[in-house]
């Protein structure tokens, strides 16, 4: 039950994301900044970017280190701990809730709900992979990974010493999403949305980092942020899309060719 990097709703690499349409897409937003990755009138997720500018490059490389959830009156966040170097028998994942720091258990399995039962955190193996569940609204699944040699030396990042870049490899799926979703990966779940990644692209980049960024990891104040949970009760109406668990396979590594049933 770990991230499935290849299909719909995955976020992952540097970073990658598939859409909600099955494309392919790339988005690099900007070394620590956040950005809206979601944003409905009762869900907000946001990114929280970190990566570095090698010399003579003219972007930043950039991973997601954490994200925050907004639903309801109640925040939630996980992060990947900053580490010199991975240790895979360390569990590198912290977490809040409502701005207090909570711990989930090790172990395949262990679990945490909040106070209300509206959100849950299981771990799917020992350390650094976990499942989190809003009930009818959003699953999350979440492994912690490093930036490894082989991929500094594909790439030419040009990692320190002293940092491995841990970050998040996720994949979500959606309940109930409106039709006017929002975010970096949220409006590709729009039923009408046009994609601009260009097709036959080997690394099609998205741009849009103005309409995305977020002053923190837990606001919604981006300039197309939409959640609003005083409008969330207006979301059941016949626009109302639910996006279900779907059957995903895949024939190339490259997430093309993609097909999903539900």
């Amino acid at each position: 039950r770990k991230p499935n990097c290849n299909a719909p709703g995955a976020a992952c690499l540097d970073p990658r994301f598939i859409g909600g349409d099955g494309i392919v897409f790339y988005f690099h937003g900007k070394s620590n900044e956040h950005f809206s990755l979601v944003s409905d009138p009762n869900l907000q997720i946001n990114g929280r970017f970190i990566g570095l500018r090698p010399a003579g490059r003219t972007r930043d490389y950039t991973w997601i280190q954490a994200i925050g959830v907004l639903s309801g009156s109640e925040t939630f966040s996980l992060e990947a701990k900053r580490a010199a170097t991975w240790d895979e028998e360390f569990d590198h994942l912290r977490f809040s809730y409502n701005g207090n720091v909570i711990v989930v258990p090790e172990g395949h399995l262990s679990s945490w709900k909040s106070p209300e039962s509206d959100l849950t955190v299981e771990r799917t193996s020992d350390k650094n992979s976990v499942l989190v569940t809003l009930p009818d609204i959003a699953e999350i699944s979440v492994n912690v990974v490093p930036v490894t040699r082989e991929d500094d030396r594909i790439h030419n990042y040009q990692i320190p010493s002293d940092d491995c870049f841990a970050h998040l490899e996720l994949q979500f799926k959606f309940y109930g999403l409106s039709s006017k979703v929002e975010g970096v990966l949220g409006r590709t779940y729009q039923p009408d949305f046009m994609n601009p990644a260009k097709p036959g692209t080997a690394m099609p980049i998205v741009g849009g980092e103005d309409k995305y960024r977020t002053s923190s990891l837990l606001t919604a104040d981006c300039y197309t942020c939409k959640f609003s949970p005083a409008r969330a009760s207006d979301q059941r109406d016949s626009s109302l899309m639910d996006y279900s668990p779907l059957d995903c396979t895949s024939r190339a590594s490259s997430g093309s060719g993609i097909v999903c049933r539900r």
